[in-house]
């Protein structure tokens, strides 16, 4: 069974940096992971994906402030967020897209207070 398990979230100013990873049960080089966000009332939308080969899609408010990366070695994928505002505040969750569905992780809360 695919298990994802994030960390690294919690509270930080406006400004401020954190570094989310997650680990995936198993070997998932071939495919790709990514970060999604939802926010209270809002759909759950893109931060950022990495496929097997490398390729990143970041959302579009993430440019330039979030750096997506994975370690296949570790099959574990980070996510560095920098210059954070309170409009992050979401949860955020780790997803992985296989040939067999997707799956996702439990989530982690990131707060930002102005």
């Amino acid at each position: 069974q695919v298990q994802l398990v994030e960390s690294g979230g919690g509270l930080v100013q406006y400004g401020g940096s954190l570094r989310l990873s997650c680990a995936a049960s198993g070997r998932f080089s071939m495919y790709t992971m990514g970060w999604y966000r939802q926010a209270p009332g809002k759909q759950r939308e893109l931060v950022a994906e990495v496929t097997s080969g490398g390729r990143i899609m970041y959302g579009e408010s993430m440019k330039g402030r979030f750096t997506i990366s994975r370690d296949n070695a570790k099959n574990t994928i980070f996510l560095q967020m920098n210059s954070l505002k309170p409009e992050d505040t979401a949860v955020y969750y780790c997803n992985l897209n296989t040939i067999s569905g997707l799956y996702w992780g439990q989530g982690t809360q990131v707060t930002v207070s102005s």
